[in-house]
């Protein structure tokens, strides 16, 4: 089977604060309320007359649950809301402000009544499965139990049932129908020599398996709008976030201060915008807002703010009107630091229907499309290989991955080749291993917001060391993805987004 997770999945729009601790135990007690209705409890059908849903949280889901807003979204999940489509503030308090005896729609369908109770935290009792674990319940008016399944919540809001045989999300994805199947960098590396194609090439070659070119583009540029909407909306509100820290948000006025000396004649500093895109992401994931696992909500500012800082200040130079595509909308050349001297006078774009104005505009679109592509293939790895679950690997898994990712796509766009946008992602995520996920009061704030700025930073820097060289270097990405999933199981779970260990024991809540 190969490694490779479509980009619709692995980048999905949902709500923060977690991807695993908020998105996936929505999904997951969706699912659940879907079934429970199907079968028709509500009315005493096959199963018998519903009188009350219960959820235990296990392991990190119950340890860090209340910072993360799991039982909210659990709560928002059994009333049939989805992440993609649900309004955050639907979900804020859901849980949290509930008034028990209130009548629960399950599915929107059916009413049950529900108290605060019916939701149990069981953090030292871990499950074999994964770290994040939770067993839904429905029972009748006796207490006999209905219907019982047991979710896992895997990383970045994809989800497994205890009772599949196969690792599910519960969204179906048609894994054997890819073209190109690689289970490791070099085997993606391989193909890519073989068949004449950028990594880029290869996963929109995979993702045309499942839906046609025009789907591809809509739903990349869909993926990038959420990713700029979310940036644009932490750039632009102050105040402090939510939880007892009363952490405040730095991003507006970093925004100002910055847009003040460019007003005043100073010139702009990409470097400091590149920290105050990652810090608007995360301080709106944070405040429970709408946000793209990329490829979860700890780590969503990287991925984002390196796409930023390429769009604003590098897409334009070598990558503008003059440059060509190919038959795949993939740009041709690049001119980091210089770098492929002539490249822009090769050859003229030919980009049919598109006046001459658009097209620099058309792409960077089509830019941001292979940034995205080449962070899902080398993400895919990350995830198939070893884990992308803070609860699982800490935050190697999560901020790590992120920034291998953010460093593939930057060397794709900046015209690297297979090779250099392998090494900038070992770069990238070598430079994470054993990083530890102890969040202060369960809350994804410290250090997780600085710590996307700084990776952020630090994915720029591995494209830029990776650009300089031929590809060649003496540690391999699959080397160091075993590394970090190695480090990962012998790492304490007390560093695994538990709060029981790190950071969170040592710093004096206010």
């Amino acid at each position: 089977m190969s490694a490779y997770v479509s980009a619709f999945e692995l980048f999905s729009i949902g709500v923060g604060p977690s991807s695993s601790h908020t998105v996936g135990p929505l999904r997951a007690a969706g699912e659940f309320a879907r079934r429970t209705v199907a079968l028709g409890v509500e009315s005493g059908g096959a199963l018998g007359p519903l009188a009350r849903i219960t959820c235990v949280l296990y392991g990190s889901l119950g340890a860090t649950g209340i910072g993360h807003g799991t039982p909210d979204a659990v709560v928002a999940g059994l009333q049939g809301h989805e992440p993609e489509t649900v309004d955050p503030a639907l979900v804020r308090g859901a849980w949290t402000n509930w008034t028990d005896g209130d009548a629960l729609l399950v599915d929107g369908a059916a009413p049950v009544p529900f108290a605060r109770a019916d939701i149990e935290f069981a953090p030292r009792t871990r499950l074999s499965g994964h770290p994040n674990a939770m067993t839904l319940r429905a029972l009748d008016p006796a207490g006999a139990v209905l219907l019982e399944e047991t979710y896992y919540s895997i990383g970045g809001g994809f989800i497994r049932r205890e009772s599949d045989v196969v690792a599910s999300d519960a969204r179906p994805r048609a894994v054997d129908a890819f073209p190109f199947r690689f289970s490791n960098a070099a085997e993606l590396i391989a193909l890519c020599d073989e068949h004449g194609l950028t990594i880029a090439e290869v996963a929109r070659r995979n993702e045309e398996a499942l839906r046609s070119e025009d789907e591809i583009a809509a739903g990349l540029d869909a993926i990038w709008d959420a990713m700029s909407s979310c940036v644009d909306a932490g750039l632009h509100v102050g105040g402090v976030l939510p939880g007892m820290l009363k952490v405040k948000r730095r991003a507006s006025l970093i925004r100002e201060q910055l847009e003040q000396a460019e007003a005043g004649g100073g010139r702009e500093l990409p470097g400091e915008w590149l920290g105050a895109f990652a810090l608007a992401v995360n301080e709106e994931n944070a405040a429970g807002g709408r946000v793209v696992t990329a490829p979860t909500n700890g780590a969503a500012g990287i991925v984002p703010a390196v796409a930023m800082y390429w769009w604003r200040f590098l897409a334009d130079s070598g990558l503008g009107a003059e440059n060509a595509v190919t038959p795949y909308g993939e740009l041709v050349g690049s001119a980091l630091l210089g770098l492929h001297p002539g490249a822009a006078e090769a050859v003229a774009p030919l980009v049919l229907g598109e006046a001459a104005g658009d097209v620099a505009e058309a792409n960077r679109r089509r830019g941001i499309r292979r940034f995205l592509l080449t962070a899902t293939a080398l993400g895919s790895l990350f995830k198939a290989n070893a884990s992308i679950s803070g609860a699982e690997g800490g935050c190697q898994a999560e901020v790590g991955s992120a920034c291998g990712m953010a460093a593939a796509g930057l060397t794709a766009v900046m015209g690297g080749t297979t090779r250099q946008i392998e090494n900038a992602a070992e770069i990238a995520m070598e430079h994470h291993l054993g990083l530890t996920c102890d969040p202060v009061g369960g809350l994804v704030q410290i250090p997780c917001i600085e710590r996307n700025a700084i990776a952020a930073s630090t994915a720029v820097t591995a494209a830029r060391l990776a650009l300089r060289g031929d590809g060649e270097h003496f540690v391999s990405l699959d080397a160091v993805v075993e590394t970090m999933r190695q480090t990962g199981i012998d790492m304490s779970h007390k560093y695994k987004e538990t709060s029981e260990g790190g950071l969170a024991v040592n710093v004096i809540e206010c």
